[in-house]
């Protein structure tokens, strides 16, 4: 934990008083006003290998302990769409490799009265390729918002270490037009200290 430290000034002058035979001179009296704030420099990157390490745990470093859940169900759901999609693929590639070495009865078949299979083989290929796509998706999406917790906690404690006062605002700006369609958009102000 490091600490920052900045000084202001209060210049005053002071007359120093001195026997008569000597010459008075003015000396300048430094009186220091010490405003320090806590900041670590080294918390961003602790966040982010603490996230990395284990998902939430950044985002508890932070004390923002409200967002570990939604980290869990963002890294929970493509999980389970991953465990959905590939039982589903494993399905369909058993029926597709059983209908290749020429059996009937795979739980595709069915038991139509024609004779037909309720799926065909080129309907089980299909299959077989949609759920290869989502699981890979599934994937893809997972390891985007692993690194987006990472991210996220990086920024957080970034952000942490600003001063957020009442001079800086952001406020939505609408104007009403009645001749155009209104405009919308985000004002920033910052007022300066008078």
């Amino acid at each position: 934990m490091g600490v920052g430290i900045s000084y202001a000034q209060d210049d005053t002058e002071e007359v120093v008083k001195t026997p008569s035979d000597s010459v008075q001179v003015a000396v300048m009296q430094d009186n220091m006003k010490k405003v320090s704030w806590n900041t670590d420099p080294l918390s961003p990157a602790k966040a982010a290998f603490y996230s990395a390490v284990i998902p939430g745990l950044g985002q508890i470093y932070n004390k923002s302990y409200w967002k570990v859940p939604l980290v869990y169900i963002a890294i929970g759901t493509p999980i389970y769409f991953y465990i959905q999609n590939s039982k589903e693929y494993d399905r369909y590639l058993t029926a597709y490799k059983r209908r290749q070495q020429g059996f009937t009865d795979d739980e595709f078949y069915g038991n139509r009265p024609d004779g037909q299979p309720r799926l065909s083989t080129d309907g089980l290929r299909r299959g077989i390729q949609f759920y290869r796509r989502n699981k890979e998706l599934s994937i893809l999406i997972g390891i985007g918002l692993y690194a987006l917790n990472i991210i996220e906690a990086n920024v957080d404690a970034h952000l942490k270490q600003f001063n957020v006062d009442e001079r800086l605002t952001v406020e939505p700006f609408i104007q009403h037009d009645f001749l155009t369609q209104p405009q919308f958009g985000l004002t920033l102000n910052y007022k300066s200290k008078k």
